[in-house]
């Protein structure tokens, strides 16, 4: 079987850019890289489930987001701002 070389590769690349232009190059290297990661998934035996279970796992825990804790002086402080602004909204 004869094997590839250097010379090979760049007369193969040469001629994929005379078909497909410069402008459509990274579409196809696009579409070519989710082929072969589909048919990784597929001969892997990989579920559609499985590799949702596993994105998820991956994913950093979402925590709700929490305001801090005021001090009963700062807590004093919004209370007295609040009503001076319902004072002016009411006016």
């Amino acid at each position: 079987m004869p094997r590839i070389g250097p010379m090979e590769i760049v007369i193969i690349l040469v001629i994929v850019l005379l078909i497909f232009g410069v402008g459509k190059l990274p579409q196809v290297g696009k579409s070519i890289g989710e082929g072969i990661r589909n048919f990784r998934k597929a001969s892997g035996g990989e579920d559609e489930k499985d590799a949702a279970k596993a994105v998820e796992a991956t994913k950093p825990a979402e925590t709700a987001t929490e305001a801090p804790q005021m001090t009963a002086e700062e807590q004093a402080e919004f209370k007295k701002w609040r009503e001076s602004q319902e004072v002016k909204t009411s006016k």
